[in-house]
């Protein structure tokens, strides 16, 4: 299925030529006709157009590609396929105003959610900030009180004199200009730019993130002038480098205040800028504050609990104001470009429509892992982004998602909205292949590979929102049957051997109380699981023999924690990717670790010939057929299969619709 999407992977031959239209949303909430939708061409799902081709082994570049694979999600250009709002056929549900005249006036005159929202965000903030300034104070007043004499807090003038004798020329200016880091003023100006380069920058204002950046920084003042007032504590006995301000020694504001701007900064690098620099960057924004507090002490101004109380401070502040304004869609989000909000709704209309109408959406979710709380946040975000007709089906233990996904489909929905695990996304994204119904996944369990692969934020309620404001695209899914093993669909992965092992050795329990981490310590646990032999033909060529200790079949590469572990799997790309792990003792378990840390595969030669295996190899192909010596215990996007000695994997390009960010969310 052709698509017009850069650097794409694509050997396969060409069998129809799908031109649909683009579908039309209305301008105003009056009108009523329903939106123009196109016929989908379908998806082929067999194998009879496919030729043979002979197995092909992974290389740096593919055939009808670039030499480097492009970083997935991809952006600019428009959407491969028209996307329907709803299959062809159904009924419109979409959403309008109700009554007409004076009734439809007066129903704008009702508080709008961003509205009610706002104030409830204030709200939690407000009473936050007064628990904030009781426990300061409290702390203060123990410090100067009954705990003063008490170990550790009885040794304080002894540090302070023991930096006093530490003092050199060379450090007394070095102090000096990392104090100057967390003055009023540089504070105030680098709250004010960074605040301006948040609303300026940004093809999207990022109002949100500028009034939390703002908030934080102007609430851990407030609290300091009232822990100032109630607490009265004396500066250190020593000679002071700087001239004592007439606050009292308790909290350090220095320290308070860069801890609320700086450490502000370092949140919103980790949680919305993208690459491998962002670490870095936010690990020196953390160190600042430390930095500035260290500084405080050494000149004299403060004593060490002085500065702690700073940091906790400032750590208070971000995480009230955080938790109110960047957990949950209290704020109204900012419009995208060339769009028009209508009076007295959240309806958002596009000149040029790229994701689903506001029509019926299903939220398909998964209620062991969404409570009620994380229902009305989704409920609120679908609100913002236009979708008022929302209605939410849970899964069961007998029914993981297919069922609810194929009665929203039956009902009309424009968009389901997935709420869960790998587990749950798999199964609705099993009732939506082919339909072309766009899917937005928000991310709820343990794993998230297919969120982390679309380059989805792991927090819901951002994931969401990013979807909603982002573009849809075709994706493939990979199909897999076996020896006791149905025909079924997969997003990510699929495998056999160590990594299924590992996930069936993982307890719910495990993963609810540390999260994929779990995974790791099953791993390790896991690493005595014997080595098989295996039979595998890709494509039609002449058979590969191999050991192995375990087997994954990959439509996209990325796993937990931002490891590439099948580097230039693709998940729009029309192929599968196959890697098999075969390390033999210390030595190859090395290499198999320095291999899957280069971030790409190793080049290879052979094609139709069998070249000495290595600890990690790589292939891509359309169909495989591997066969196991002895039963595999297998998996399906992380969730446990039956056991068997046989695996048919291909790939169905193109099955899936998804909402994926744009460029740079």
């Amino acid at each position: 299925m052709p698509t017009d999407i850069p650097g794409r992977r694509d050997t396969r031959t060409r069998t129809e030529e799908q031109t649909p239209d683009t579908p039309v949303v209305p301008d105003t909430p009056e009108a009523t006709a329903a939106p123009v939708v196109s016929g989908d061409a379908g998806v082929p799902g067999g194998t009879a157009a496919r030729p043979a081709a002979p197995a092909v082994p992974h290389r740096a570049g593919r055939p009808g590609g670039p030499a480097t694979p492009t970083r997935w999600p991809p952006s600019g250009g428009r959407p491969a396929t028209g996307i329907p709002d709803r299959p062809p056929g159904a009924a419109d549900t979409t959403a309008r105003p109700s009554g007409t005249g004076a009734g439809a006036s007066g129903a704008t005159r009702r508080p709008s959610r961003a509205s009610s929202g706002t104030a409830r965000a204030a709200g939690v903030i407000a009473a936050a900030a007064v628990c904030q300034a009781a426990l300061m104070v409290g702390l203060g007043l123990l410090i100067t009180g009954p705990a003063a004499r008490v170990w550790p807090l009885s040794s304080e003038d002894g540090i302070d004199d023991a930096l006093e004798r530490a003092r050199t020329g060379t450090l007394d200016t070095v102090s000096s200009v990392v104090s100057e880091a967390g003055n009023t003023g540089t504070v105030v100006l680098g709250t004010v730019v960074s605040c301006l380069a948040l609303l300026l920058i940004p093809r999207l204002p990022r109002l949100r993130e500028a009034v939390f950046l703002a908030v934080a920084v102007s609430l851990q003042s407030l609290v300091f002038l009232v822990v100032t007032e109630a607490v009265d504590r004396t500066r250190p006995d020593v000679d002071r480098l700087d001239a004592s301000p007439p606050t009292s020694s308790y909290t350090s504001g220095h320290t308070g205040a860069a801890t609320a701007l700086y450490a502000g900064l370092a949140v919103l690098v980790l949680h919305r800028a993208k690459g491998p620099w962002r670490r870095v960057v936010a690990a020196l924004l953390l160190l600042l504050p430390l930095l500035v507090g260290l500084a405080r002490a050494y000149r004299g101004m403060h004593h060490p609990t002085d500065v702690a109380g700073g940091l906790l401070n400032g750590g208070l502040s971000l995480l009230i104001v955080g938790r109110a304004l960047l957990a949950g869609p209290h704020l109204p989000a900012p419009l995208p470009s060339g769009a028009t909000r209508h009076p007295g709704t959240t309806g958002i209309t596009r000149g040029a429509p790229t994701g689903p109408g506001p029509g019926r959406t299903t939220v398909i979710h998964n209620p062991t892992v969404t409570d009620e709380a994380a229902r009305d946040t989704v409920r609120g975000v679908l609100e913002q982004h236009g979708h008022r007709s929302v209605r939410f089906l849970e899964t069961t233990a007998d029914d993981p998602g297919e069922g609810p996904a194929r009665d929203a489909l039956r009902e009309g929905a424009a968009l389901v909205v997935v709420c869960g695990g790998d587990g749950t996304v798999r199964a609705v994204a099993e009732a939506l292949a082919g339909t072309g119904t766009p899917l937005a996944v928000v991310p709820c369990g343990t794993g998230n590979l297919l969120a982390r692969n679309l380059g989805l934020p792991l927090e819901p309620a951002k994931a969401l929102s990013a979807a909603l404001r982002g573009t849809p695209r075709r994706i493939d899914l990979g199909r897999v049957e076996g020896d006791g093993l149905p025909p079924a669909h997969f997003t990510v992965m699929s495998g056999a051997g160590l990594d299924a092992a590992m996930l069936e050795g993982t307890s719910d329990r495990a993963k609810a109380t540390w999260g994929w981490p779990a995974y790791l310590v099953a791993g390790l646990r896991e690493l005595h699981t014997p080595r098989t032999r295996l039979t595998l033909r890709l494509d039609g060529a002449p058979p590969l023999r191999r050991g192995a200790r375990m087997v994954l079949v990959a439509n996209a590469g990325t796993v937990q924690g931002g490891t590439a572990l099948v580097p230039a799997a693709r998940p729009d790309d029309g192929l599968l990717d196959l890697m098999i792990l075969d390390p033999h003792g210390p030595a190859g378990w090395l290499t198999a670790v320095r291999s899957l840390l280069r971030r790409r595969p190793s080049p290879r030669t052979g094609g139709r010939t069998d070249p000495a295996p290595r600890p990690v190899e790589y292939f891509t192909f359309r169909r495989a057929e591997i066969h196991f010596e002895a039963p595999q215990p297998r998996e399906l996007d992380g969730d446990p299969v039956a056991p068997g000695r046989r695996l048919t994997a291909e790939v169905v390009p193109g099955a899936l619709t998804v909402l994926v960010p744009e460029r740079g969310e």
